[in-house]
């Protein structure tokens, strides 16, 4: 059975393995109804007690099918949930009128009158919006906070992209419960401290920053959009740090994953226990493509985080900005 960690301050229990049910894994999207059912089965049978989701995946159809998916079980068997929100930012006079939207659309495709976690999934400091519209009054923390007090959702939550100063100042705002951040063999930056000439976005050790704050870490693109789990791209990469296209990504990976060696599980099983290996981190958001995904993560979480010694190893590479030449 899957060990659970602390969600932060909020007094939940998290399983270190989460279901990420987006695009770019795309199971509950794109699979057949038995193949999902089978595996939103065999989830919860290995101890997974959260799904994550949100409105943009699919242009809605994640949640909806698992709002038929999840209908279908006990009352008692399901998940604890989490979904995001976008907002126009051409229509920033009204944010409160589009969480009001997005949440209501959120709950009536998952079919539920709740949900555990309702996140904000625009990047910071980008295309007009920053830290004064959700900190600000009547901005998008004050709307939901008010929704939050209508019983629609437990806790805020938020995808940490973007400004990284705009995002440590949310984090310390004691505004929201969880943060979702990019972590993973590439780019280990919200977890440590880089080097000058890092190549790449610098998430700047946001993890730390979560910690001091008693906010839970939801650790996401653990696979680097694919790059770490197969040699070859899928066709549903879409890379969001800098200077990080798809072939680029995959050379990168083959490097790094050359120098780890094969003394660690497949090489997803290695990115899987990289995530598993940093104490801030709740959970791991696993986004699968087949069912087979499930069971190499799930054999990464047997074998445990890797070894400090082993991720110090790869410390020179990191610092030489990992070159996929």
């Amino acid at each position: 059975m899957l060990k659970r960690r602390p969600f932060g301050n909020t007094g939940l229990e998290i399983s270190e393995l989460v279901l990420g049910a987006g695009y770019v894994g795309g199971i509950v999207i794109h699979a057949d109804d038995e193949t999902r059912r089978a595996l939103i089965r065999r989830v919860l049978d290995a101890g997974i007690n959260w799904i994550d989701t949100a409105e943009s995946y699919g242009q809605g159809a994640s949640e909806e099918a698992l709002g038929w998916l999840l209908a279908e079980l006990p009352k008692d068997d399901v998940p604890h949930i989490s979904t995001k929100f976008r907002l126009d930012t051409d229509r920033l006079d009204d944010i409160p009128g589009q969480i009001e939207a997005s949440l209501t659309g959120s709950l009536k495709r998952l079919q539920m009158d709740r949900v555990d976690v309702y996140q904000l999934h625009n990047a910071l400091g980008v295309d007009g919006f920053d830290i004064n519209h959700i900190l600000g009054p009547g901005g998008v923390c004050d709307t939901l906070d008010r929704l939050k007090g209508q019983g629609l959702f437990d806790h805020v939550g938020f995808t940490a992209l973007g400004d990284r100063d705009q995002c440590k100042t949310l984090i310390a705002s004691g505004r929201v419960a969880s943060a979702q951040i990019y972590y993973n063999l590439l780019n280990p930056s919200a977890g440590q401290a880089m080097a000058d000439n890092w190549p790449t976005t610098d998430f700047e050790n946001l993890i730390a920053v979560c910690q001091d704050n008693g906010v839970a870490v939801m650790n996401i693109r653990i696979f680097a959009g694919g790059a770490l789990a197969a040699p070859e791209p899928h066709g549903r990469e879409f890379p969001i740090t800098q200077n990080a296209d798809v072939p680029l990504e995959h050379a990168r990976a083959e490097t790094l994953l050359a120098a780890l060696g094969a003394d660690h599980g497949t090489r997803a099983q290695a990115s899987v226990r990289f995530g598993l290996a940093h104490p801030g981190i709740s959970g791991v958001v696993l986004g699968l493509a087949e069912p087979s995904h499930l069971e190499d993560a799930l054999a990464a979480a047997a074998m445990g985080p890797l070894s400090q010694d082993t991720i110090d190893s790869l410390q020179p590479l990191w610092d030489n900005g990992i070159s996929g030449s």
